[in-house]
């Protein structure tokens, strides 16, 4: 019988992020509209995957849809002031009655997901309750608000409590005053509130549009797959200077997640709810589905420690077995971790190099210069490069050489010369393997 190589290669990419996930908190918000998808039973599903998995999970629902259907039938019309409805006591009173409709559709789908295969006999229980204190907003241009209000506080401690229960929390849009009152807030309010209370690891935001963003050829503009912080900020600030352009999902979700990532939300998340399997794509696949916010870099380049040496094979064997690269075990990793750089995305090492120095001599040499297929010509090897010829500086070296036998024009672009063998220190000449015939460049550093 042949193995499933897939299966086993798809298994063994997805476990780390099982391992990873296992007791973090994520907040998932999506809008009303997800119950009139025909997907909608799937998205409930991988909801029950995840807590099957060990996620902490609180949903933040929306209902604007189902509300302005309601209102139509009671002719009622929606006032809107700068994108706030004006919620006046009938408008209220519609608006609790459909998020109870709303909330029971979802807790019904919940449970479905629960009696059919993958999750037959789990059991998941769902928790609600008057977590959201809220304030009224007041008067905006002249209009009072009413009943349209803000989240004021958090009860944190309580949602906690039932989630360390192994209880999926669910929220509608409401918020309660100490008074009594019953005020309307938006998802998008509740959710980044409820993150930032909960120190939630993640915040994932299901969008309405099927794409992110795209360019003009329809491809994916890859420069917003990943922002952090601070690119999120500046890209707000090209926004309202009209310097960039963005699609309307974007403009309503990123100062969103620039907000939750200043209060303290690690990581958010920005994916369609039209595609299938969107959540469990973006999450435990390292290249992702949708766009991503990160309170720091993702991409970090260090030194390398014996923790690495699994990672650095993974990364160099497939160049191997090509023979771009010279074969080297792990043992003889393990004993030259020391000369070795790596560049980490997202905890996945994408990139390594070597540095040998010469006893005795201001010349070394630059080996095992990889970069995973993903991540070239993404300006990675010139990463590594520049922090090579750093390191060898610092070493008193003043000139680097490399052997290659397929990259020959990339280090020539980098100021690399071709010379001979004669060229090398006698201990690299002795090692030298004429069956390969690597080619030799030199620069000045």
């Amino acid at each position: 019988m042949n193995p499933n190589t897939n299966f086993v290669t798809w298994f063994r990419s997805v476990a780390p992020y099982v391992n990873e996930f296992r007791g973090k908190i994520f907040v998932v918000i999506f809008g009303g509209e997800v119950l009139a998808d025909e997907k909608s039973v799937e998205f409930f599903r991988d909801l029950n995957l995840l807590a099957n998995l060990g996620v902490k999970l609180v949903l933040v629902h929306g209902a604007y849809p189902q509300i302005e259907s309601r209102l139509k039938e009671y002719n009622l019309q929606s006032k809107y002031v700068k994108g706030m409805r004006v919620t006046d006591a009938s408008t209220l009173k519609l608006v609790k009655e459909t998020m109870g409709r709303v909330r029971i559709e979802i807790e019904a789908l919940l449970s479905m997901g629960l009696s059919k295969p993958p999750m037959t006999n789990s059991t998941i229980r769902i928790t609600n309750g008057n977590y959201i204190t809220a304030r009224p907003i007041g008067v905006v241009d002249g209009v009072d608000l009413t009943f349209t209000g803000e989240v004021r506080k958090v009860d944190a401690a309580a949602i906690l409590s039932h989630l360390e229960q192994g209880e999926m929390t669910l929220l509608s849009p409401l918020g309660y005053s100490q008074t009594g009152e019953v005020f309307t807030l938006t998802p998008e309010n509740v959710a980044i509130e409820v993150a930032i209370a909960l120190k939630a690891d993640k915040l994932i935001f299901l969008m309405d549009k099927p794409g992110i963003e795209r360019k003009p050829s329809g491809n994916l503009d890859t420069s917003l797959r990943e922002l952090t912080l601070a690119e999120g900020r500046a890209l707000l600030s090209k926004l309202a200077n009209n310097s960039v352009k963005l699609s309307k999902d974007m403009q309503k979700y990123l100062p969103c997640a620039v907000q939750a990532c200043m209060g303290g939300v690690e990581r958010i998340h920005l994916i369609s709810r039209h595609l299938d399997g969107a959540m469990l794509q973006e999450l435990f696949t390292h290249k992702g589905i949708g766009s991503m916010i990160s309170r720091g870099p993702i991409q970090t380049l260090r030194s390398a420690e014996i923790d690495d040496v699994s990672g650095i094979l993974q990364l160099i064997e497939p160049l191997e077995a090509e023979e771009v690269l010279v074969g080297r075990g792990r043992e003889l990793i393990e004993i030259e971790i020391d000369r070795f750089l790596v560049l980490e995305h997202d905890h996945m090492i994408i990139g390594c190099a070597a540095l040998n120095h010469f006893s005795g001599m201001h010349v070394g040499e630059l080996t095992c210069l990889a970069v995973h297929s993903d991540y070239r010509n993404t300006g990675c090897g010139d990463a590594l490069l520049k922090h090579i010829e750093t390191k060898a500086r610092n070493h008193g070296i003043k000139k680097l050489f490399v052997l290659t036998t397929r990259t020959a024009h990339w280090f020539v672009e980098r100021g690399f010369k071709e010379t001979s063998i004669e060229e090398l220190p006698k201990a690299r000449q002795e090692k030298y393997n004429y069956k390969r015939r690597s080619k030799i460049f030199i620069k000045n550093i």
